[in-house]
């Protein structure tokens, strides 16, 4: 092998790595996080993603422009696990892990994006992964959020729970129910 071609191949290796294996790497952006573990209705779950600050920062309509699909987060891609299929609004959602993606809209309802690459960088979306989309429920919160939060919360007394997303003075989240 050619110095040139070792060089090439050493070259690649490092930029593959970097991009495609930043879940092993310690250096951040932004802490990373894993929500509680939790289990509803049988199914354990737990979303894991990188939590960026506001910083003082316009969050909403400047740094997250509205109608571009954003993936919430920070270094790779926000994803969800869970161990049994879900029901999230009118989406089926077989067993397994999917990357997060949202699309928020300025008048309209929010929309969540289940994809089916999960372990990809935050910035490469591609729609031809995509599992299916919901509408979100979005409400103004009436406090700053300084870190991204992301919460898997279970409905009191009943079946299925909610997925929520946190930041700044919005707050959006989607119902689901376990299959």
């Amino acid at each position: 092998m050619s110095r040139k071609t070792a060089f090439f191949l050493l070259l690649t290796a490092v930029v593959v790595l970097g991009c495609r294996g930043a879940r092993a790497q310690s250096r951040r952006a932004s802490p990373h996080e894993r929500t509680t573990a939790v289990t509803i209705d049988g199914s354990e779950m737990y979303i894991e993603y990188g939590r960026p600050l506001t910083r003082g920062r316009t969050i909403f309509g400047s740094l997250i422009r509205w109608d571009e699909v954003w993936c919430p987060g920070a270094d790779e891609a926000t994803y969800l696990s869970t161990t049994k299929s879900l029901k999230v609004g009118n989406l089926d959602v077989p067993a397994g892990k999917y990357s997060l993606w949202i699309q928020p809209l300025q008048d309209k309802p929010w929309v969540l994006i289940f994809s089916k690459e999960w372990d990809t960088f935050y910035t490469a979306y591609r729609s031809r992964y995509d599992l299916g989309k919901v509408a979100m429920q979005k409400d103004a919160l009436p406090e700053n959020v300084e870190q991204l939060t992301f919460t898997i919360e279970p409905n009191a007394g009943a079946k299925g729970g909610r997925i929520a997303m946190a930041w700044a003075t919005t707050r959006v989240s989607v119902p689901f129910t376990v299959e």
